[in-house]
């Protein structure tokens, strides 16, 4: 019995220790969100401007993974339900892999772009 109260103390301390941290880290991005920088469709670079094409015109997507559910994780868009967001490969020349570039959309015409991997977007203006 005393095993268990044990077990369940440093289970509440260990809970308590990563609460705090978490915190601060979601309210400094749900910040972030609210500032993002926007960029016209005529800025994108010439690869993201096709993909963008094929967004709004529902595809053939050339990426097996394009079009699954974005799950915000980095809390840098705006908060919405899981399943609003949506991810796109933007192709990235000499890259072997899918690259670092990606449009994000929820309700077309709300999309971001990030050139960095997710760690910053800017909306998409038409």
């Amino acid at each position: 019995m005393r095993r268990a109260v044990q077990a369940r103390w440093w289970l509440f301390i260990g809970l308590l220790l990563c609460l705090p941290p978490f915190a601060q880290a979601r309210s400094h991005h749900s910040h972030v969100a609210d500032a993002s920088p926007a960029i016209s469709v005529a800025d994108l670079p010439p690869e993201a401007r096709t993909t963008w094409q094929l967004i709004r015109h529902g595809g053939d997507f050339p990426y097996r993974r394009d079009g699954v559910v974005f799950g915000n994780y980095e809390h840098v868009l705006p908060q919405r339900p899981r399943g609003y967001y949506h991810e796109y490969t933007v192709k990235t020349p000499g890259a072997r892999d899918r690259g670092a570039r990606r449009i994000v959309c929820g309700v077309v015409p709300e999309c971001y772009y990030t050139d960095n991997h997710y760690r910053t977007f800017r909306r998409i203006e038409e």
